[in-house]
């Protein structure tokens, strides 16, 4: 066979590569080559610079920038393998939608960011954003999407597949958002939140609340209140096309799961209005704190006791809902139920959860869990509190206890009123070269967070600044007395407000957006007398449009306060909250109160 002119060149007679040491010399230094190359080219890329104005309270070694800001109000995130990030973004009234975002330059911010997915979500905080095998998976809050992902290609142009859709009635729109997680065994979990807080009867129950019973078996549980499990491959498929997978789960935003020992987890949405409910037996104090956020590690067959029990972080127990006849002590059927693996203070709204799989933390981060914590809106009259992502290391699959990761979102301390909170935390998701970022609801920030220090030598020094910031009034417990904020000397009218309204519509009255109309402002305050009173004693549910915002909510009739309870109150907020309008006498409620009973 002739020689390639190469080879001829070397074995030619006149060269000195002929001597078989010299050949050998050729060859190794040509090895040498390539291998240099070879570990050139697969040289991890340096991290980018972090901002120092990025904001963010982190431990020692860490740093951050903002990938992204402004891109509308970010829910879920997922990133894919080459470092591009999709975004759930919160529904608006040009309907659903995603963001694709890309950094082309290498400095870790998105140059390019785009919209797609353009689809129908009645619900307002539709979540939902994960890449699993080839696919982009998103949802709205009745269904679960997904498009087929091409590698190099921002935008998936695939026909967006449905692959699951809720298809029976809820009434109201709470807790029906439709998050997903996958096994390595070909399942997906989609949770189906209860709508409702305890299952009472608020709408036939006579005499409105506080006390309203609960329905008991409860009915909710044949098809909310749990978590399904569905074969992950299949599309247009509905709930009765999946088997209940663990019930007792009263509300998930937060899920994933564990790579290390292959089980589900999440992080549950406690009930809330113990104080409303029933004022008698537990103070406005034990509202804000309880019951407790439950973390939960799921496994088949599961039953966590809601509606009947709730989880008490400070007693470390469950025990009986009132609504069944508990008095905040009694355990009774509880015992029998599946207790969580650990209860974070009350209301803190866990929303997303993330077992860290990366190398570029520190060992103890690794297989340990992230949990963003959204924020309260309703523990008033003490301060909101979460708003920050914390971490749980896990050892020997324990967990060990849970330390403050990321904080300064809100930006201020005290949180008065959910309003007062310049960002909140969301979404959790981690980039190919372990970075992890943080989606904020609010202003739709997105963060990268890096680890720039020493991986061997960190420990306890560089967690002490953190572990100072579980001072704060956003993350302590409070204190019954000194953190309470509201005055001892205010009206008849402010009392009842604080105690029966304030935590829905917030001290300031403006409200929580996607959750609770604000007062503050609204013709729904300053107009028709009759009207507003109506509203008090006998509830309101459905859709309604305030200062230019759709709430799609319940709120229950309060029948059990007096006249001059009612027309304290309704004076009170028709004087203040940037409302002008004539006082309501005890006289015009019995009036109204009258044309009701009839």
């Amino acid at each position: 066979m002739e020689k390639p002119p190469f080879l001829k060149f070397f074995f030619s007679k006149d060269k000195l590569l002929k001597d078989k040491k010299y050949v050998k010399i050729i060859f190794l230094t040509a090895m040498f080559g390539i291998l240099m190359m070879s570990l050139t080219q697969c040289k991890e890329k340096p991290l980018p610079p972090g901002d120092p104005d990025h904001g963010l309270f982190l431990p020692e070694g860490f740093d951050a920038l903002v990938v992204a800001d402004s891109i509308g109000r970010a829910r879920h995130l997922a990133v894919n393998k080459n470092g591009d990030i999709y975004v759930k973004l919160r529904y608006s009234e040009t309907g659903g939608s995603n963001i694709a975002l890309r950094d082309t330059t290498g400095d870790g911010k998105a140059d390019i960011i785009q919209a797609f997915g353009d689809y129908k979500d009645e619900g307002s905080l539709a979540n939902g954003m994960r890449i699993h095998g080839d696919y982009l998976y998103y949802s709205s809050s009745r269904q679960v999407y997904r498009s087929k992902l091409k590698p190099g290609q921002l935008i998936p142009d695939a026909e967006m597949e449905t692959v699951l859709t809720d298809d029976h009635e809820h009434g109201i729109h709470w807790h029906i958002t439709k998050p997903m997680s996958f096994d390595n065994k070909g399942n997906m979990y989609v949770p189906f939140g209860a709508p409702s807080n305890a299952c009472q009867d608020l709408k036939h129950s006579p005499g409105g609340l506080p006390g309203n019973p609960g329905l008991d078996p409860c009915p909710e549980l044949i098809q909310h209140g749990g978590i399904w499990k569905f074969p992950e491959g299949k599309t247009n498929m509905y709930q009765s096309d999946g088997t209940l997978f663990a019930t007792g789960i009263r509300s998930v935003v937060a899920m994933d799961w564990n790579q290390e020992d292959e089980n589900l987890y999440v992080v549950m949405h406690g009930r809330d209005n113990l104080h409303l409910l029933y004022p008698n037996q537990f103070s406005a104090w034990q509202n804000a704190v309880l019951p407790a956020e439950e973390f939960m590690k799921v496994t088949e067959g599961d039953d966590f006791g809601w509606p009947y029990c709730y989880y008490d972080q400070l007693q470390k127990k469950k025990v009986l809902a009132p609504e069944y006849g508990g008095d905040g002590t009694e355990v009774g059927r509880c015992a029998d139920c599946t207790d969580p693996i650990m209860g974070f203070p009350g209301h803190w709204a866990p929303n997303d959860l993330y077992f860290y799989q990366g190398d570029q933390f520190p060992a103890r981060y690794k297989n340990g869990a992230f949990i963003a914590f959204h924020g309260s809106t309703n523990r008033g009259p003490y301060p909101q509190a979460g708003y920050f992502v914390a971490f749980i290391p896990f050892e020997n699959g324990q967990p060990g206890d849970w330390e403050v990761f990321a904080d300064g979102f809100a930006g201020v301390d005290p949180i008065k009123n959910v309003s007062d909170a310049q960002l909140r935390p969301m979404g959790l998701a981690m980039g190919p070269d372990g970075s992890l970022y943080v989606s904020d609801s609010r202003q739709g920030k997105i963060w990268r967070i890096m680890f720039k220090g020493d991986r061997k030598n960190f420990g306890a020094a560089q967690l002490a600044g953190m572990e100072q910031r579980k001072t704060l009034s956003h993350i302590r417990t409070p204190d019954p007395v000194e953190d309470n904020l509201v005055k001892v000397d205010e009206s008849l009218g402010a009392r009842i407000y604080n105690s029966y309204c304030a935590s829905c519509h917030q001290a300031d009255g403006k409200g929580a957006t996607g959750r609770f109309p604000p007062i503050y402002a609204t013709d729904w305050v300053s107009g028709d007398k009759n009207r507003l009173i109506g509203i008090v004693l006998n509830g309101l549910e459905g859709s309604i449009e305030v200062n230019g915002e759709i709430y799609d909510n319940v709120m229950p009739p309060h029948t059990f306060l007096d006249d001059e309870e009612v027309a304290a109150l309704l004076s009170h907020i028709r004087q203040n909250f940037g409302n002008a309008a004539s006082a309501v006498s005890p006289e015009e409620v019995a009036a109204v109160r009258q044309r009701i009973l009839k």
